[in-house]
């Protein structure tokens, strides 16, 4: 059975120091999980170069945005034409929308080599993004830490997110705080993270 971390509650760490999030441990069926596992091998993933302190960098992981038309997302200067919708990607974002009513049209999908692949601290606040939606993390394959950082103190928080897990970044969870896939020197399996996003459709044209 799923086990639930409620809304203001994180690994049983109550009150003001919990970030607003909702853990759901085992959200997918493990038919499920193997679908999207299968599915992502034929994904067309990149490490596109992003610009850090004036100089290029390729990502340390590979990703996918996938999206509704008029979904372009932008971060670091990089303007990402969204791809159509995969068979069990748009399952799973139909499962979503219809059991928490997020309205998402997007999605970010990460795929984590091994355990050098990793993400550095950051909120997932880009302007196009809907600030009052939540962001749903589905995660599969090797678990791995998910290291949340409130902004004004830098308290920590640290969740562990198996295959199968669903988390629910809730507002102002984006304003508050910062997350972050930490770097692991040991021997890891490949993790995929579909991020679940809501966007204003069109957002880019319109600027």
């Amino acid at each position: 059975m799923a086990e639930q971390f409620n809304l203001g509650f994180s690994d049983g760490i109550p009150g003001d120091d919990a970030p607003p999030i909702t853990h759901i441990t085992g959200y997918l069926s493990p038919e499920q999980r193997q679908a999207l596992l299968t599915e992502a091998r034929d994904y067309a993933f990149s490490s596109p170069e992003v610009q850090v302190y004036g100089k290029w960098h390729k990502i340390p992981r590979e990703q996918l945005w996938l999206g509704d038309e008029g979904c372009q997302y932008q971060y670091s200067s990089l303007l990402i034409e969204p791809a159509p919708w995969p068979r069990y990607a748009l399952k799973l974002k139909e499962k979503l929308n219809r059991e928490f009513g997020a309205g998402f049209n997007g999605c970010l999908v990460n795929h984590y080599r091994d355990g050098r692949d990793a993400m550095g601290f950051h909120a997932d606040n880009e302007p196009e993004l809907v600030a009052s939606a939540p962001v749903a993390i589905v995660s599969l394959g090797q678990a791995r830490p998910f290291v949340m950082r409130r902004r004004a103190d830098g308290h920590k928080v640290r969740l562990m997110l198996q295959s199968g897990d669903l988390l629910l970044m809730h507002a102002p969870m984006q304003a508050l705080w910062e997350h972050a896939i930490p770097r692991s020197e040991r021997p890891m399996d490949a993790r995929l993270s579909f991020t679940f996003r809501r966007l204003s459709a069109f957002y880019h044209r319109a600027c």
